[in-house]
């Protein structure tokens, strides 16, 4: 598949929540990585570590993590805020361990590099954003969760991560089940000012 220009990608990425069984190349996800820890990073401490999971048991198991928290607080939280389709998307997706995505990245912040643990999010977050589009421009889906990393403790411990490594995101990564369709965002000028807040910009 041929790669897709930069504003094509930044524009048209979107979370996906179903994917096929398909593999996803260890060439990919080495580009997919190198796209990641390319990103900036405060003091350019490059605090971001990253596990690749593909055993099916490991998979499982964060999923289960994932789907425990859901059904404990984070369901109920979600439901008073998103719409009913969007709900059920995530419902789905939840219940079929993400999505049924062939693999897991999951990131995480090291503060053994020197970065204090409340800015790891500053520094890791930029890092899984190239990891999204970078996924995106090589005809992957994939998505930004956040909520196994609520339960770091047992996330760490389902890795094997060493105490002062933070897990902060789990991205499932595989082709899409189906088409994704156009992001749903708001304009710039919704979003942006000019000088000073009020003056909408573009």
């Amino acid at each position: 598949m041929s790669e897709r220009g930069f504003f094509d990608v930044v524009l048209g990425q979107r979370a996906c929540r179903s994917f096929t069984d398909d593999e996803v190349g260890d060439d990919d996800l080495v580009r997919m990585l190198e796209a990641a820890v390319h990103a900036p990073s405060a003091e350019n401490a490059q605090p971001w570590l990253f596990v690749v999971v593909r055993d099916p048991a490991r998979r499982a198991a964060i999923a289960e993590l994932t789907r425990r928290l859901w059904e404990d607080q984070a369901r109920a939280h979600a439901e008073a805020r998103l719409d009913r389709r969007l709900l059920d998307e995530v419902d789905r997706a939840t219940a079929t361990g993400f999505g049924g995505a062939p693999v897991l990245v999951v990131a995480a912040g090291d503060t053994r590099a020197g970065t204090a643990r409340r800015a790891l999010p500053s520094s890791v977050l930029p890092a899984v954003q190239n990891l999204l589009l970078a996924a995106a421009a090589l005809g992957y889906g994939s998505a930004l969760t956040t909520l196994a990393a609520m339960a770091g403790p047992e996330l760490r411990s389902l890795l094997d991560l060493p105490e002062g490594v933070e897990p902060l995101a789990v991205v499932p990564i595989g082709r899409p089940a189906r088409p994704l369709g156009p992001p749903r965002r708001l304009p710039v000028a919704a979003k942006a000012h000019r000088e000073r807040y009020g003056q909408p910009f573009g």
